[in-house]
C-alpha cells in the first residue's frame, strides 16, 4: 500500500511538470480585439484570471500559458475595452424612469396629452417630467402655465426641460415654492408675462421648487439604480462619471456594490453644497474596486438651449440677454482654492464663452506649482479664439459629441455666424490639451455610446444630417473617439492603470460589438449593438 500512495504521489508531480499551464477563469478566443493600449495594438485572445486580464496576445500563446475550464470562441467578432461614459447622471437616469417621459415631444399639446396619459394611469400627488424642448416644436418659445392651471388646478407639476436648465410649472407648484412676482433669486431666471410668473423657471429658481418636491423612498432609488444600470450595461457601459450626487446616494450605491446586487463601477462626482464638501473634503478619497468618489462637480452657467449658458456678448437671438452665471465669479474662484488645498478634483459645468473664461482662470490661479491634478472642463462647449490656450496647461475638456449634432439646428442663432465658430470644436479642443474625454450628458441626451461615437466621427444626427457633417474641421478620427471613451477617460479618472484597456493586470471590463466599430461603413455606426457585456470577466449583458 505504501508504496502504492508513492506512485501516485509521483504521477501527480509529473503531470504537474508536464503540464505547467496556470489555470485561468475564462478565455476568449478567435477575436477582432482593440486593445486601446499605449500603440492602439491588436490581439486576438484574452486569459482572465480574478477578474483581470491575465495575459492578452494570439491564441496559440494565450493557450500556451493557460488552461480553463470555459473558453468562448466569439467567431472574429470585434472586442473593445468596456466603455466609460465621462458626464452623465446615471441616478438621475433611473429616476426618470418612474416619470412622464417628454423627450421628443413635437409640440406643447403633446407635452400636455403625455402628461394627462401619465397621471391616468400612475396617479400622483405631485407631477413630475423631463425632456421638452421647445427648439422641436413649431412654436420655439417657452410655454406658459395656463394650460397646466387648468388640467391641474390642485396638484403642483413640475416638467423639467430635456438639458435640466428649466422648468415649466402650474400655479400649483409655485404657490407650494412661494414664488411671487416679488421673488428674487440670482443665477437664473423667473419668466414673467404680463407681469406675473410664466411658470417657466431657468436654473437657480427651479431650486425653490425642488425643496417642496416629495423625495423618493430607498426602495425607489434603489429600482432607479438598477434600471439604470441594466440600460447601460445594454450598450456596453462599465463605468460611469455620475456629474452631481449627494453624500446619501453616493453610500447608498457603496452598500449596494459591497453587497454585490449593483456591479456597475461608479466615478462620482459629489455635488458642490456645504455638507457634501464638509464630509468628503475632510474625509479624503473615497476608492473600492467600484467606485471612486474624488470629484466635486460645479455648476459655472446655465445651458445654450434655454439661453441660460454665460455669454461675454448678448444673445444673437435675444436683445441685452447675456445668459447668467449659477455660481458666482468670486464663489467659482474661492471654491477652485479649496479643492486645490484638498486630493479632490474640480469638474465645472461651462457652456458659454463668458463661464469658459472664469472658469479656466480660476483653475489656472488655483493649481499655480500644483502637478497632475486632471481638472476638468465639463462640456466646454463655448470657446473664444484667445482661450482653447488655458487647455494646454493640464486641463482636461470633458466633451459629449451629441450635444453638437441636437444643437446644431439652431445653436448659430443663438451664437452668430462668428462665435459658433468655436463651438463644440473637439478637434481644437484636442490638439490643444493632448486628450478629450467623452461623455452623453444622458438623459439630456440618448444613453447609446454609439451615438457618441458617429457624432464625433461624423459630425452629423442620426438622420445624417448634413451632408458633410457640422462644422467637420472638429470631428475627431476613429482611434480618438474611442480613446475618449475608453482610456482617456480612465486617465481623466485617476484610473487608466486598472482600466480603459485591455492589458494584463487591468479589469477584465470588455464588450464584444456586433460590428467592427474601427472599420464599419460611417452611417452604421450608430446601429451597433454590444452583444455581451462584462466587467470584471462576468457578464453582465
Amino acid at each position: 500500500m505504501k508504496n502504492t500512495y508513492v506512485l501516485l504521489g509521483f504521477l501527480v508531480f509529473l503531470t504537474a511538470c508536464q503540464d505547467p499551464k496556470e489555470q485561468a477563469d475564462l478565455i476568449i478566443l478567435n477575436a477582432n480585439i482593440y486593445t486601446v493600449d499605449e500603440t492602439f495594438s491588436k490581439a486576438d485572445a484574452v486569459a482572465i484570471k480574478d477578474g483581470k486580464f491575465a495575459m492578452v496576445g494570439t491564441a496559440q500563446e494565450v493557450q500556451a500559458a493557460y488552461s480553463t475550464g470555459e473558453t468562448i470562441d466569439v467567431r472574429g467578432k470585434t472586442m473593445i475595452p468596456g466603455l466609460i461614459d465621462a458626464h452623465c447622471h446615471f441616478y438621475g437616469l433611473g429616476l426618470t424612469q418612474q416619470i412622464v417621459d417628454l423627450v421628443g415631444t413635437q409640440s406643447y399639446e403633446e407635452v400636455l396629452a403625455r402628461v394627462q396619459s401619465f397621471q391616468k394611469q400612475n396617479p400622483s400627488n405631485f407631477i413630475l417630467g423631463r425632456g421638452w424642448d421647445q427648439n422641436d416644436w413649431e412654436v420655439k418659445e417657452f410655454p406658459t402655465k395656463k394650460e397646466l392651471d387648468v388640467l391641474f388646478p390642485d396638484i403642483p407639476v413640475a416638467l423639467e426641460r430635456v438639458d435640466g436648465h428649466a422648468y415649466i410649472v402650474n400655479q400649483k407648484a409655485l404657490d407650494l415654492a412661494g414664488i411671487t412676482a416679488a421673488t428674487k433669486i440670482d443665477g437664473g431666471e423667473i419668466v414673467m408675462e404680463n407681469g406675473v410668473p410664466s411658470g417657466v423657471l431657468v436654473d437657480n429658481p427651479m431650486g425653490l421648487v425642488d425643496a417642496v418636491m416629495p423625495l423618493p423612498n430607498r426602495q425607489t432609488q434603489i429600482q432607479a439604480l438598477k434600471e439604470a444600470e441594466k440600460l447601460c450595461f445594454s450598450y456596453g457601459l462599465t463605468t460611469v462619471n455620475d456629474a452631481g450626487l449627494n453624500q446619501n446616494t453616493i453610500e447608498l450605491i457603496d452598500s449596494l456594490q459591497q453587497a454585490g446586487a449593483l456591479s456597475m463601477r461608479v466615478y462620482a462626482m459629489i455635488s458642490n453644497n456645504k455638507a457634501n464638501l464638509d464630509h468628503y473634503l475632510e474625509r479624503g478619497i473615497v476608492k473600492t474596486p467600484h467606485l471612486n468618489v474624488r470629484s466635486v462637480k460645479v455648476y459655472g452657467d446655465g445651458a445654450l438651449g434655454s439661453r441660460g449658458a454665460a455669454l461675454r456678448t448678448p444673445y444673437s437671438d435675444k436683445d441685452e440677454h447675456y445668459g447668467a452665471m449659477i455660481t458666482p465669479v468670486a464663489s467659482i474662484e474661492k471654491l477652485a482654492e479649496r479643492i486645490a488645498a484638498s486630493d479632490y478634483q474640480m469638474n465645472t459645468h461651462a457652456i458659454g464663452d463668458s463661464a469658459n473664461i472664469v472658469v479656466l482662470r480660476a483653475y489656472k490661479n488655483a493649481l499655480k506649482g500644483k502637478k497632475d491634478r486632471r481638472w476638468k472642463v465639463e462640456h466646454a462647449q463655448v470657446i473664444s479664439p484667445a482661450d482653447f490656450d488655458y487647455f494646454k496647461e493640464g486641463i482636461i475638456p470633458s466633451i459629449q459629441p451629441t450635444h453638437a449634432t441636437s444643437d446644431m439646428y439652431w445653436a448659430e442663432d443663438r451664437l452668430g455666424a462668428e462665435r459658433v465658430k468655436g463651438a463644440y470644436a473637439f478637434k481644437t479642443l484636442l490638439n490643444k490639451a493632448g486628450t478629450v474625454v467623452l461623455g452623453t450628458d444622458f438623459p439630456v441626451e440618448q444613453v447609446s455610446p454609439f451615438y457618441t461615437f458617429y457624432a464625433a466621427v461624423a459630425r452629423k444626427d442620426l438622420k445624417q444630417y448634413p451632408e458633410g457633417g457640422f462644422q467637420i474641421q472638429d470631428a475627431l478620427t476613429r482611434e480618438e473617439t474611442l480613446r475618449g471613451m475608453t482610456i482617456w477617460a480612465a486617465h481623466s479618472n485617476f484610473e487608466e492603470h486598472e482600466k480603459g484597456s485591455i492589458e494584463a493586470g487591468k479589469y477584465a471590463d470588455f464588450v464584444i460589438l456586433s460590428h467592427d466599430i474601427m472599420e464599419v461603413e460611417e452611417d452604421k455606426i450608430p446601429n451597433l449593438q454590444a452583444e455581451q457585456t462584462y466587467v470584471g470577466g462576468k457578464k453582465v449583458n
